[in-house]
């Protein structure tokens, strides 16, 4: 009795997969007619051309910027001066980069005279004994 009452659950199981694909396949277009889609769209000049992104055919400029290159690299270099631009790197934090500014206006000999006097006074941290950062 068992084995009669399993055989037809799995009868049933069956039957539902099954039943489950065909449906699929009887709702989705023939071949021909996909093929007709698709040549009406390349007709139509709405097919993307292959290797290139979505809106390529579109004439809108979404993304694109307004000023040229000139502009950009010139606007770029006027905030580098101006110390505007964020430290690139998920690593660069405020703390950092102030650190970093400590020597700003200042010449190279000046800079490597005041790192000397530091050391000698014993005021950086020796080789290896830095504090580990906290873990995120």
């Amino acid at each position: 009795m068992k084995t009669k009452n399993v055989l037809t659950v799995v009868a049933a199981a069956a039957f539902a997969v099954f039943a489950q694909g065909a449906f699929a396949q009887a709702s989705a277009p023939s071949r021909a007619e996909v093929k007709a889609e698709t040549k009406a769209a390349e007709k139509a000049g709405k097919l993307t051309p292959a290797g290139e992104g979505p809106g390529a055919m579109s004439s809108d400029k979404g993304g694109m910027s307004s000023k040229t290159k000139a502009e950009g690299k010139a606007e770029a270099k006027a905030a580098r001066k101006s110390g505007g631009l964020k430290p690139a790197g998920e690593a660069a934090d405020s703390s950092k980069a102030e650190k970093i500014d400590k020597t700003a206006g200042k010449n190279r000999a000046e800079a490597k005279a005041e790192t000397k006097a530091a050391v000698k006074s014993r005021q950086t941290t020796p080789a290896g004994e830095a504090t580990q950062p906290a873990a995120k």
